[in-house]
């Protein structure tokens, strides 16, 4: 055996002997790959020799095996101990629990930073918001000063205009339609093909809509 397989072989032991649980052949090349340097038919080799030698104990479940350190070399653990023990796994697994939420949150208020605009970025966006209230202040400034405004009654006047034009609109057109309806009453082709032979043109036609007064 290799100084290199040597060394390997005690670094499994002892990886054994600290961990104290139950361990595939595959987990420990896994576990040990970068430390050991051994590939996995090495590994293999070293735990059943260290199983023959009687350094490690081997057990068999179905088609896999698996090693965990010799127990005679640890002392008794009394019921006592035991419960200490377990409290003292309940306790760390809290304590675990609270670390690993105050990661996440913590993880959430970096990612909120890093969305953030920078001091740098902020003073740019300020600059761009001033200069653009600036341009509206000089356009309503302009609006304020013109001479052209239109009074109330000027506008009051056009509505009372439009109001007019609008009706005699609806009026005229509503004579017309009379008018074609009853031309059409007597008439041999369609409605179509009369306005087209008439030269009658629509507001339809013309894509108009009449407005509301």
């Amino acid at each position: 055996m290799s100084k290199k397989d040597s060394a390997g072989v005690a670094q499994i032991l002892a990886y054994l002997n600290e961990k104290n649980r139950p361990y595939s052949a595959q987990d420990v090349f896994t576990n040990l790959q970068e430390q050991c340097g051994l590939g996995k038919t090495a590994v293999l080799k070293a735990m059943e020799q260290l199983a023959q030698e009687g350094k490690i104990q081997e057990k068999v479940y179905g088609k896999q095996k698996i090693y965990f350190a010799d127990q005679s070399q640890f002392a008794d653990v009394s019921d006592a101990e035991l419960k200490e023990m377990d409290a003292r796994v309940a306790e760390l697994g809290a304590e675990v629990q609270t670390i690993s939420q105050s990661c996440r949150q913590l993880d959430t208020e970096l990612k909120e930073l890093n969305s953030s605009l920078t001091t740098a970025e902020m003073k740019e966006q300020i600059q761009e918001l001033q200069a653009e209230c600036s341009g509206y202040r000089e356009r309503l400034d302009k609006i304020k000063s013109a001479t052209n405004h239109v009074t109330p009654e000027e506008k009051q006047k056009v509505y009372k205009e439009r109001e007019t034009y609008v009706k005699e609109w609806r009026k005229r057109k509503r004579m017309v339609t009379d008018m074609v309806g009853s031309i059409l009453e007597g008439y041999p082709k369609s409605k179509k093909q009369f306005l087209e032979e008439a030269g009658i043109e629509t507001d339809e036609d013309h894509k108009v809509a009449m407005p509301n007064i």
